[in-house]
Order: structure tokens, then sequence, then C-alpha cells
């Protein structure tokens, strides 16, 4: 790791995406061996990320129409 590691995790804090959202980003963006250790560790989240994943527009049968949908929708922060 770096200071330039260290700069961008200051960056996106500031951003104040919830803890889950990095957890499922870090596992996008992860190699294998760290991809097998996120997945240890969170493997709830690893499963909603794959249930996602294979879902037309990341939702599932519960998600319902929330307020957050269309929320993301309005601010373009979910893809239809």
């Amino acid at each position: 790791m770096s200071l330039y590691h260290y700069q961008e995790s200051r960056f996106i804090a500031s951003k104040d995406y919830s803890f889950y959202a990095l957890i499922m980003a870090a596992m996008r963006q992860a190699d294998l061996n760290n991809l097998q250790r996120l997945r240890n560790e969170f493997e709830d989240v690893w499963d909603e990320l794959q249930a996602r994943y294979n879902s037309p527009g990341g939702r599932l049968p519960e998600d319902g129409e929330t307020n957050i949908v269309r929320q993301l929708e309005e601010t373009d922060r979910l893809t239809p």
C-alpha cells in the first residue's frame, strides 16, 4: 500500500457510501486472493451481490417498488 491508496481512501470516504456498497465494490474489483478473503468474511454480502448481478437491473423480488429505488433512479445512481 502507499500514500496514493491512503489518499484514495480519503476521497472515497468523503463520498459517504454505505459500508455494504463499499464491500460489494471491493468484491467486484478484487483479485482472486482478496476476493476469496472477502467472500470468507462477508458470505451474505457475496450471496446478495451474485443474486443481484444475475437479476435484471439488480432488483430482487423482495425489493418491490421502494422509495430508495425511485431515489436512485432519479439521481442516476441506478440504471433501469
